[in-house]
């Protein structure tokens, strides 16, 4: 494991409080708020340690209320909704300066047995292939400090409709990237669960823009306003997954922003929604 990642899974390892209270550190960073991606991690993990051994996370419904601070540490209260036989149910609200700035809804179930679907992988270049997504945003200008912070995640960006992917007149706004953590995890599943929701939130907002090739991030502004993940399959955050994303919508100032996470060998692992701000800047 890097340093980069061993700081990585360093910040996601909260301070417990008191009881359902945690608290949360920030990283070395020169960007102006915190990455939505770190809260929602860190919001995760603090749920994940008021449940019973046996539960797991199976989605999370979340909101983003203020822009986080990164010069003060994020308070994690955790609220117990429900506890049954096989699901249980947490709420957690993130706060700084007394204020909420993050709220997650999380709902964990016992492993069983059921039916069985999922969709088809699209057919993608391997990522060998794909561009360093650090390189190529240092190469546009946007990368505002997020190369330090995502030190972390090897991200290689295939491609979106307005470039590098075949267009699709059903989904005009397209982005596919490969993602990973760089560095060999631990085998605790709540480990890959929350270093992969911090790196749920790269790029996906981004596929809103992909239908407006003259439009970029510089004279965009971008802010998530929720972000929903469902747990489908257990999987490994350090081997690569695909990260097929699209946007069905986007009007009011508002985009919306779909993905499906895929392993190298096809299996659908997780499904993740977002909307978010994309206004022209004033």
């Amino acid at each position: 494991m890097g340093e980069a990642t061993r700081r990585l899974v360093a910040l996601l390892d909260l301070e417990r409080l008191d009881t359902d209270l945690f608290r949360g550190q920030q990283p070395e960073t020169v960007r102006q708020r915190v990455y939505g991606g770190q809260v929602a991690a860190q919001a995760l993990i603090a749920a994940s340690r008021t449940v019973e051994e046996g539960m797991h996370v199976h989605s999370l419904h979340s909101y983003f209320l203020l822009p986080g601070d990164y010069q003060v540490p994020i308070i994690y209260d955790v609220e117990r909704i429900r506890d049954g036989r096989s699901f249980a149910t947490r709420r957690v609200l993130a706060r700084q300066h007394g204020r909420p700035i993050y709220y997650q809804s999380l709902s964990f179930q016992r492993a069983e047995e059921g039916l069985e679907h999922q969709d088809v992988m699209p057919e993608v270049r391997p990522p060998e292939q794909g561009v360093d997504l650090m390189t190529r945003m240092a190469e546009r200008g946007t990368d505002d400090g997020l190369s330090k912070e995502w030190a972390a995640l090897d991200v290689r960006w295939l491609g979106n409709s307005s470039h590098g992917l075949e267009p699709d007149p059903m989904h005009p706004a397209q982005t596919q990237v490969w993602i990973r953590v760089d560095g060999r995890l631990s085998d605790d599943p709540i480990e890959h669960l929350a270093t992969f929701t911090y790196a749920s939130d790269v790029s996906l907002l981004g596929a809103t823009l992909a239908a407006h090739p003259d439009t970029s991030p510089r004279n965009i502004q971008m802010a998530s306003l929720d972000h929903t993940i469902w747990f489908h399959r257990p999987f490994r955050a350090d081997e690569w997954w695909l990260y097929d994303q699209w946007s069905p919508s986007a009007s009011g100032g508002r985009g919306l922003a779909l993905g499906r996470i895929f392993t190298q060998d096809g299996t659908l692992v997780a499904t993740v929604a977002q909307e978010g701000l994309i206004r022209p800047s004033r």
